[in-house]
């Protein structure tokens, strides 16, 4: 594969990726329910030169530490963000099953209008006994029909995406004409669950359709544009990266949790202290001796300086597209991701800066689709000549 630069991702939600973390947050545990806090995070971010945050999502409180316990919506920390940031891209996690797709379709296609083409989604398939009690639903706990559930939704937001055509918004207010008619187009999709009738409430989203992000066996292949992997060491991410790739997927990422040499301090001292406060709360420690092996989607995990991270960021270049990097404390090693990192990245050809005016799209390097109406009309069109 050509070794072309990375995409960078940071994960922003909580107080980072150590079940201990926000034992050594900069902050009180009732900051990450502030704007402020949001705002603070994707600024540092965009300043540093990522090309995304992502911001993991639960309908669930956070269960990582006994000091935490709630949450804000993904999506709304995203379109919050969205009017005060100008190049990175904005990718909240959001739950397929049970969620109303027509809703869930227009609360991305908000995203991608609030912020000029950066918004997507990275699909989650919660569908467990708790979460689906939210909902007022029963659990799913059989892989194959959450894996239905979720395609469905996924399928039924990628139409109404489609629903309006390119154009169908005129807006013209000396003709008085706002709306092509013609170009807006009722959906009839029939799930196994549900069923959707009517064109989207919101114009075509400006990328045409948001980028998703999903795990491989979360959503229907044909629809991912990004496939977000885990893998218990190198070997493994190398295998399922090229399986992927030959299945037809655009973009490959791979998912590393990161602890740096930071603020005088080894990442390994550093992870040494979080495990012991870690087993203080009854939470699992990052090097428990004896731990069973991780699992196959588990992140990658880096314990280290710097540089070696830079290092091994360019080695993973041409086996995946980029990376989402889960900061194990966010005070901390974001802030030297961005201090050491990233630099080293860019001037090494690693990674690339942001464009200012670029879509999430154009950023990974993804052709904007035509709908399928638009694509459905010129055919026949074509074929009656």
């Amino acid at each position: 594969m050509p070794r072309t630069p990375l995409f960078l991702a940071l994960e922003i939600d909580g107080d980072g990726a150590h079940p201990a973390a926000w034992r050594a947050a900069d902050h009180p545990p009732a900051d990450l329910l502030s704007p402020d806090r949001t705002a603070e995070l994707v600024h540092r971010a965009e300043r540093d030169g990522f090309h995304a945050v992502t911001i993991a999502d639960s309908v669930l409180p956070p269960a990582a530490s006994p000091g935490i316990t709630a949450r804000l919506d993904a999506v709304l920390r995203a379109a919050f963000a969205a009017p005060i940031t100008s190049t990175i891209g904005l990718v909240p996690v959001v739950n397929a099953p049970w969620n109303e797709p027509f809703h869930l379709s227009a609360q991305i296609s908000s995203l991608d209008h609030a912020s000029l083409g950066r918004g997507g989604w990275l699909v989650a398939a919660e569908a467990d006994a708790e979460s689906s009690a939210v909902y007022g639903r029963d659990a799913v706990p059989d892989a194959f029909a959450r894996h239905e559930e979720t395609e469905d939704v996924v399928r039924a937001a990628s139409l109404l995406w489609d629903s309006w055509e390119d154009g169908a918004a005129i807006r013209d207010a000396d003709s008085g004409r706002y709306l092509d008619g013609a170009k807006v187009h009722p959906i009839r999709f029939e799930g196994r669950s549900f069923t959707v009738r009517g064109p989207a409430i919101t114009p075509r989203p400006p990328q045409g359709r948001p980028p998703i992000f999903a795990r491989p066996d979360e959503a229907p292949h044909d629809l991912i544009d990004v496939a977000v992997i885990g893998a218990p060491d190198r070997a493994a991410l190398e295998r399922s990266a090229a399986e992927l790739r030959t299945g037809g997927i655009p973009r490959v990422i791979a998912e590393i949790e990161v602890a740096l040499d930071a603020r005088g301090r080894s990442a390994r001292d550093r992870v040494r202290e979080l495990d012991e406060l870690a087993r203080a709360d009854g939470l699992p420690a990052w090097e428990a001796e004896g731990a069973a092996p991780r699992s196959d989607r588990a992140p990658l995990r880096f314990l280290g300086h710097p540089e070696e991270l830079a290092n091994l960021l360019d080695s993973l270049r041409g086996v995946v597209d980029g990376v989402r990097l889960f900061p194990a404390v966010v005070d901390t090693d974001a802030e030297e991701l961005g201090r050491a990192v990233l630099p080293a990245l860019r001037s090494r050809g690693i990674a690339d800066a942001p464009v200012f005016g670029s879509t999430l799209r154009e950023t990974l390097r993804l052709p904007r689709p035509e709908s399928r109406f638009a694509t459905a009309h010129t055919t026949s069109k074509a074929g009656a000549r």
